[in-house]
């Protein structure tokens, strides 16, 4: 048989996954089993095809699976057994942390819980005793689903694991459903910008305001030989305020005009004035 002290020891003071001792920053996943930080990045930051397949972090698939803990610390705790001689009593069952309501050390004797949202761990008699909506340390509101018991026992772990895929589940369904949305609201601005104006037209008549200032009317009216229907366009060209000024032909324009562009007789330059083919610049093409 399993020695139980021995048990509890492997649980509370060492990491589910590296085997190594507890060390800060120290995060729980959602089934309540203790890691160290840095062994779950490191596990999932390994992608390699002959990567040992880890029974105690399988259903680990991101960092937003865990969470890490905001313990307190034992005042009544000696430290590290590499700190100790060795002339001097090792008790395994002094924990380094604490519940910070109650005061039990969390050495496994009692039944210690986490927050998700805020990750403060307590104990199970403290959430009993003192009943509250909101977290007995940062004031963080919470509810049942949230509290999630530290190393449980098989019927814990499969209410948790239960928990886990419920939550898995409606996460998933909520993004799909938000890219349903997205794409929905994409689609209609499209629709929206492709699709022309309503027209203002009134009694068959629709008026339309050219470029060039002209207000023409047009007229739409039914033939009743060929049954189709027939537009007739009457222009009524209004006064309009602004009037441009035609331009004129090229013949028609300045000597002053025309000498401002390199084309003009002026600008161009003799043989004489023309510099040597080694010495010209770029004013000679």
């Amino acid at each position: 048989q399993v020695d139980k002290v021995a048990e509890l020891v492997a649980r509370w003071f060492y990491c589910a996954l590296s085997q190594e001792k507890l060390r800060r920053p120290i995060v729980a996943c959602e089934l309540g089993r203790l890691y160290n930080k840095d062994a779950i990045i490191e596990f999932l930051l390994d992608k390699s095809p002959d990567k040992t397949p880890m029974e105690s972090a399988s259903h680990i698939k991101s960092i937003k699976n865990v969470t890490e803990l905001n313990l307190v610390d034992n005042p009544a705790w000696s430290g590290d057994k590499e700190s100790i001689k060795g002339d001097k009593y090792d008790d395994l069952q002094s924990a380094r942390f604490i519940c910070p309501v109650v005061g039990l050390e969390m050495n496994g004797r009692h039944r210690f819980c986490f927050l998700r949202n805020c990750g403060c761990v307590f104990s199970e008699r403290a959430l009993k005793e003192i009943k509250s909506e909101v977290c007995h340390k940062c004031g963080v509101p919470f509810q049942e689903e949230d509290v999630i018991i530290l190393n449980g026992n098989k019927e814990d772990v499969e209410v948790l694991k239960k928990r886990m895929e419920d939550r898995r589940l409606k996460s998933k369904l909520e993004k799909k459903s938000k890219k349903y949305k997205s794409a929905g609201s994409a689609s209609q601005q499209e629709t929206t910008e492709d699709s022309p104006g309503p027209s203002k037209a009134t009694n068959g008549k629709d008026f339309i305001n050219s470029s060039s200032g002209e207000k023409r009317q047009i007229i739409f009216t039914k033939s009743s030989e060929n049954g189709n229907s027939s537009v007739s366009a009457k222009a009524n060209k209004a006064p309009s305020a602004t009037t441009k000024r035609p331009i004129a032909d090229s013949e028609e324009k300045s000597e002053a005009y025309k000498s401002i562009f390199t084309t003009h007789s002026s600008a161009k330059r003799s043989k004489e004035e023309c510099s040597n083919w080694v010495t010209h610049t770029a004013y000679y093409f």
